[in-house]
């Protein structure tokens, strides 16, 4: 009842020497895949309006709410942007009016405002203004992080 355990004699090795190399070539071809679908999709994560924002050394606010937050950029050129769709202030202030209606009074609508650093100061307070006027009140102010 003696076992031979000699290499090349068991059932799984018959004839081949074990292999000690691993076989890295579908791990370089999934790798690949990967960076160029990674390399395709980065820039499209990077949405929004350019908006060069002042800078802040204000906190960062918390963000534990259930809906997403509504977006308001204006750009350097003065155009206003609601969630990268370009509008004028009239359609503006229906579009407020429709979130503002359609807002729970228990959780209200979060607004992220952001201004190029460059803008008139007036203008930013016009779009303030709309908001008031929707009755969206919670809006923040978007700035970078200070440097100091």
């Amino acid at each position: 009842m003696a076992m031979n355990l000699a290499p090349g004699n068991g059932r799984r090795n018959r004839g081949r020497a074990p292999m000690s190399e691993i076989n890295v070539t579908p791990f370089v071809d999934v790798m690949l895949v990967l960076l160029i679908i990674f390399m395709i999709t980065a820039p499209l994560l990077v949405t929004g309006v350019p908006v060069d924002l002042p800078e802040s050394r204000a906190n960062a606010l918390d963000q534990d709410q259930d809906q997403e937050p509504v977006q308001i950029s204006v750009d350097q050129e003065g155009r206003i942007y609601l969630d990268d769709e370009e509008m004028s202030r009239n359609a503006l202030a229906a579009r407020l009016n429709e979130i503002a209606a359609n807002q729970s009074p228990e959780d209200p609508r979060q607004i992220m405002l952001r201004g190029d650093k460059t803008l008139d100061y007036g203008l930013i307070m016009r779009v303030m203004g709309e908001l008031n006027r929707a009755g969206l009140n919670r809006v923040s102010l978007v700035t970078t992080g200070s440097s100091e």
